[in-house]
C-alpha cells in the first residue's frame, strides 16, 4: 500500500540544516492499522506528511500501490492526495463559519460530482460517525469530541484508501478519545481502511496491529 525506500528529509535555511528523517525504509500493508510513536521532534509528523504527499523527501522514494509518487507536479500530487488519502489533525481544522455538512463536503469540491451527490456523501459520512443530527450546526456549537468526529467524516467522505491521523485524540478527554478510537477501529475492521496514526498514548498504540517507533529521525526496533 505505502512504501518508503531510503527516505530522508532535511530542512535547510541560510544558516542551519535540520535532519527530520534519515534513511527510513518502511512498508504499510493494505488494511493495516499502524501507530507511529516516539518523543516530540523525532520525525513522526514529517513521516506522515511524506506518506500523504504534503511534503517531498530530500532523498529516497515514496511508493503508493507500487507506483513512485514523489517528484511529480503539485497538481498531480494534489489529485492523488484527494483521491487516496484522508487527513485527521489534532486541532480539527474545521471552518467555523461553515455548517458541519458543508465542512464535510470540502474534499469533494475538487471532484466531478453534482451538489446532490456531494451532499448525499457528506450525510452518509456524518451518519457513520454518529452525527446525523448535527449536520446543520456550526463547529462552535459542538464539543471537542464532536468536532473531531466531523473531521473524521470529512476525511472519509471521499472513500480514501488510507487515513493519516496526527494525534487525533490529543486534544480530547479520555471519553471522547475513546469514541474517536472506536470509530477508527470500526473503519479499519469493517471497511478495510488503512490507518496510520501518530500518537503519544501507549494505550492507543497497543490497540493497533503494529507500532513504528521513531527516535531522532530514525526508525528504531
Amino acid at each position: 500500500m505505502i512504501q518508503l525506500q531510503n527516505v530522508s528529509k532535511v530542512y535547510r535555511t541560510d544558516r542551519i540544516e535540520t535532519t527530520a528523517l534519515e534513511d527510513v525504509n518502511l512498508t504499510i500493508e493494505e488494511g493495516a492499522f499502524v501507530s507511529v510513536m516516539g518523543p516530540s521532534g523525532c520525525g513522526k509528523t514529517t513521516l506522515l506528511n511524506l506518506m500523504g504527499l504534503l511534503d517531498e523527501p530530500s532523498q529516497g522514494t515514496v511508493h503508493l500501490d507500487g507506483t513512485p509518487i514523489n517528484g511529480g507536479s503539485e497538481k498531480h500530487k494534489a489529485r492523488i492526495r484527494n483521491r487516496t488519502a484522508g487527513f485527521i489533525f489534532q486541532n480539527f481544522h474545521l471552518i467555523s463559519d461553515l455548517k458541519v455538512v458543508d465542512n464535510v463536503e470540502i474534499p469533494l469540491l475538487y471532484r466531478s460530482m453534482s451538489a446532490k451527490e456531494r451532499r448525499q456523501a457528506a450525510l452518509q459520512a456524518l451518519d457513520k460517525v454518529g452525527l446525523a443530527s448535527r449536520v446543520h450546526h456550526y463547529p462552535t456549537q459542538l464539543s471537542g469530541g464532536q468536532q473531531q468526529r466531523v473531521a473524521i467524516a470529512r476525511a472519509i467522505v471521499g472513500r480514501p484508501k488510507v487515513l493519516l491521523a496526527d494525534e487525533p485524540t490529543g486534544n480530547l478527554d479520555s471519553h471522547n478519545g475513546e469514541e474517536v478510537m472506536g470509530i477508527l477501529e470500526t473503519l479499519n475492521k469493517e471497511e478495510n481502511t488503512t490507518i496510520v496514526m501518530v500518537t503519544h498514548d501507549d494505550r492507543l498504540g497497543q490497540r493497533t496491529q503494529r507500532t513504528i517507533r521513531m527516535f531522532d529521525g530514525r526508525q528504531v526496533h
